[in-house]
């Protein structure tokens, strides 16, 4: 039986750019993340979500980020490190208004700390946002 909610979570994972057998690595779990939005990016790359400690190449990285998780530059730094050359961070964030919501100035100024660029935000379930960070293009090929 399909809840009404699951086809959403289900394009949610297609819009963050997921796709069947990526390798999705998740940082920042805590009891108050979407467990609907993981379960359908589980289901929907057919498997399990990696943790902190996952020592393969990444595609897409989760980032759950609450205001008092940190240094948000030292948290995008370590998601950079297994990052496949094309992969993506997404920052989750609380939305407005909920515990932990952080202002999207702060994520700005983080980015280019990082070498990184900031490209879509989308909401991504009742509760949470997301920030898309991606490696800069670069302009030339040499």
């Amino acid at each position: 039986m399909v809840a009404a909610g699951d086809a959403d979570y289900s394009s949610v994972a297609e819009r963050l750019g997921i796709k069947p057998d990526m390798v999705v690595q998740e940082i920042g779990w805590d009891e108050d993340v979407d467990d609907d939005l993981r379960a359908a990016i589980e289901e929907h790359i057919g498997g399990e979500l990696l943790d902190e400690d996952a020592d393969e190449v990444i595609d897409v990285v989760l980032l759950w980020w609450r205001e008092d998780d940190g240094d948000l530059v030292d948290a995008i730094m370590d998601a950079r490190g297994p990052l496949d050359e094309n992969g993506v961070i997404w920052v989750l964030t609380p939305k407005t208004g909920q515990p932990g919501h952080v202002e999207p100035s702060e994520i700005a100024e983080a980015v280019p700390t990082v070498g990184l660029a900031q490209t879509s935000n989308i909401s991504v379930g009742a509760n949470w946002a997301g920030t898309k960070l991606v490696s800069p293009k670069s302009k030339s090929k040499r």
